[in-house]
C-alpha cells in the first residue's frame, strides 16, 4: 500500500512541528525578511537571530568570507535588542502561525536570566540558549566548552522561564557528549547542534585575515560530516530530542542528521544560496517517505543501522 499522505510532524520539547524543518539561528534574519520567497507557514518553525539585552553594532567588516565548501561569518550577533526585538519583530512573526524559537544571547548568567524573563510573553514558544558565548565572569570562557558553566547557565535558564529550554551545543569542544548531559542534567528540553567550527581564513597577498575579527564561524556543507557524527554520539548519551544543523542544503543531507538521532533539522547556509531552500528540504522530506514507504517520519529517527 502506497503512503501518499506521510505524517511529517515530530515533537520537540513539548511543541508539535507540522514537519521537522526550522531555519538554523544567525541565517534566517527574523524569518519576515524571506516572506516574499517562501511561505514562512509551511516551516516546522521560525528560529531568530540572537537577541541580547541591549543593541550591538557587531563585529567589524568584512563579516562573511565564502570557502570552498560553506563560508566562514563574524557577524558577532548585531541586533536591535530585546526590547526592540518584541515591540518591532515578534508581532510580525505571531501571524504566520508556527511556533517561534527565539535565540538568546547574553555575557553572563544574569543577562541570560534576565533575557529569558523578558521574553517568557505571549508569541514566543521556546529559547534556545546560545551557550557558545563568552562568558565575562570567567575571564571570557566560553560557556559551552566547560561543563559546570553550562549545567549553571541552563539551571539558571530554565528557573527564569516556563518556556521550554533548548541548548545550543558547540562543537569546538574535546568530548561533545560530556557538555550534552551537563544540559541535560540541568534542566534542558532539548539540544540543537551544531553550532558553527572555529575556523579562519588569511589574504595571501596581504598576508592579513579575510575577517576583520581574524576568526569566525565555519558552515555549510564542509561541517556535515563533523554534524552528523556529533548529533549520533549525543543520541546515544541523552535522552533529549536533538535538533540537527549543519551544512543541510536538500532533504537527503536533513535525513542523515535524522536517521543519526535528530527529531528536527534546522537549516542555515543553505538559505544565502537559495532563500526557498527549507520548502524544497520539506517536499523532498515527504518524496522520501514515499518513496519508501514511511508513513510517520518520526520512525526514522536514529534508524541508522
Amino acid at each position: 500500500m502506497s503512503v501518499a499522505h506521510p505524517d511529517l510532524t515530530v515533537e520537540i520539547a513539548g511543541l508539535t512541528l507540522q514537519n521537522p524543518v526550522m531555519s538554523a539561528s544567525g541565517t534566517f534574519g527574523y524569518g519576515t525578511e524571506y516572506a516574499e520567497y517562501l511561505d514562512l507557514s509551511k516551516l516546522g518553525a521560525i528560529v531568530t537571530k540572537a537577541v541580547t539585552l541591549e543593541a550591538r553594532e557587531g563585529n567589524p567588516p568584512p563579516r562573511v568570507r565564502e570557502t570552498p565548501a560553506g563560508m566562514l561569518n563574524a557577524i558577532g550577533l548585531q541586533n536591535p535588542g530585546a526590547e526592540a526585538f518584541i515591540r518591532e519583530k515578534l508581532p510580525e512573526l505571531r501571524e504566520f502561525g508556527v511556533p517561534v524559537i527565539v535565540n538568546i544571547s547574553g555575557r553572563s548568567v544574569d543577562e541570560f536570566t534576565r533575557l529569558a524573563e523578558m521574553l517568557s510573553l505571549d508569541g514566543v514558544d521556546a529559547l534556545e540558549v546560545n551557550i557558545s558565548c563568552p562568558n565575562v565572569e570567567h575571564e571570557g570562557m566560553t560557556f559551552g566548552v566547560d561543563c559546570e558553566m553550562t549545567g549553571r547557565l541552563t539551571e539558571a535558564v530554565c528557573a527564569a522561564t516556563d518556556l521550554p529550554v533548548i541548548v545550543k551545543l558547540s562543537p569546538n569542544v574535546t568530548d561533545i557528549t560530556v557538555i550534552a548531559r551537563a544540559a541535560e542534567q540541568a534542566g534542558a528540553d532539548a539540544l540543537s547542534l551544531i553550532n558553527t567550527l572555529l575556523g579562519m581564513s588569511i589574504d595571501v597577498e596581504r598576508r592579513r585575515p579575510h575577517l576583520g575579527n581574524m576568526t569566525g564561524g565555519l558552515s555549510g556543507p564542509a561541517i556535515r560530516p563533523v554534524a552528523v557524527r556529533m548529533v549520533h554520539q549525543v543520541a546515544q548519551a541523552v535522552d533529549l530530542p536533538l535538533i540537527g544543523m549543519g551544512g543541510v542544503m536538500c532533504a537527503n543531507d536533513a535525513l542523515e542528521l535524522i536517521l543519526a538521532g535528530a527529531t528536527a533539522v534546522a537549516v542555515g547556509t543553505a538559505n544565502f544560496v537559495e532563500p526557498a531552500s527549507m520548502e524544497e528540504v520539506i517536499r523532498g522530506l515527504a518524496d522520501y517517505c514515499r518513496r519508501h514507504q514511511v508513513r510517520r517520519i518520526a520512525e526514522l529517527v536514529g534508524a541508522v543501522a
